[in-house]
């Protein structure tokens, strides 16, 4: 299967804002943004002024990789927001934060995206009591989320919930720390979700 090999501190130097990534590091002084704050390659630190069309495509890149997709398959949930009611980048926002990998990240059970899709691939993920192996999988309200019994003493499950906890859930689910278990409530609202993205850069793009 593709993926993306860049390294991810790579990524964010270049969008030039963290992008949690890393997990744990992300919050540390060894990031990457807090030690070198700039592009990557010797012309990193060059400033130059940006077009409205490499305005688009770096803000596209940025979610993208926050959320881990290659560009077939962000294109792909991009069309699926664009055929829904409603605001299309509200609707691409929601989709992507209604991802098995995504909502299993927030939940705490996976130190990073990348690291909750492993999680999800490995089998270790039930919804509904059923197993879901499918990161791409969309989590309805009303699932409930929870990590299968063979994996609860896995040690890299245990340590992301140690560092949920340290870091606010969601207020669009509930989660049980304790029993590594969690609701979807309902979709985000754009106000519950990141200010630094600006998702009408991207329908910008893709309308062209």
């Amino acid at each position: 299967m593709a993926r993306n090999l860049t390294p991810k501190c790579r990524q964010c130097r270049r969008e030039g804002e963290k992008l949690f990534l890393k997990g744990e590091k992300c919050f540390s002084d060894k990031c990457a943004i807090e030690r070198r704050n700039y592009p990557p390659g010797q012309h990193g630190q060059k400033k130059s002024r940006q077009s409205d069309y490499a305005v688009q495509l770096r803000e596209k890149q940025k979610i993208r990789r926050i959320y881990g997709l290659l560009e077939r398959q962000f294109r792909r949930a991009y069309h699926q927001a664009d055929r829904h009611k409603g605001v299309t980048g509200e609707n691409l926002l929601q989709i992507l934060e209604s991802r098995l990998d995504n909502v299993a990240f927030n939940m705490g059970f996976g130190a990073s995206r990348a690291e909750s899709r492993q999680v999800v691939k490995h089998n270790a993920i039930l919804v509904n009591g059923v197993k879901v192996n499918i990161p791409s999988f969309q989590v309805s309200p009303g699932d409930k989320i929870q990590v299968a019994d063979h994996a609860k003493n896995h040690l890299r499950i245990k340590a992301s919930t140690e560092i949920a906890k340290r870091r606010n859930y969601p207020v669009w689910m509930d989660v049980d720390s304790q029993n590594l278990s969690g609701i979807y409530k309902s979709r985000p609202d754009r106000s519950d979700l990141s200010s630094t993205i600006n998702e009408s850069l991207v329908v910008e793009l893709y309308s062209k």
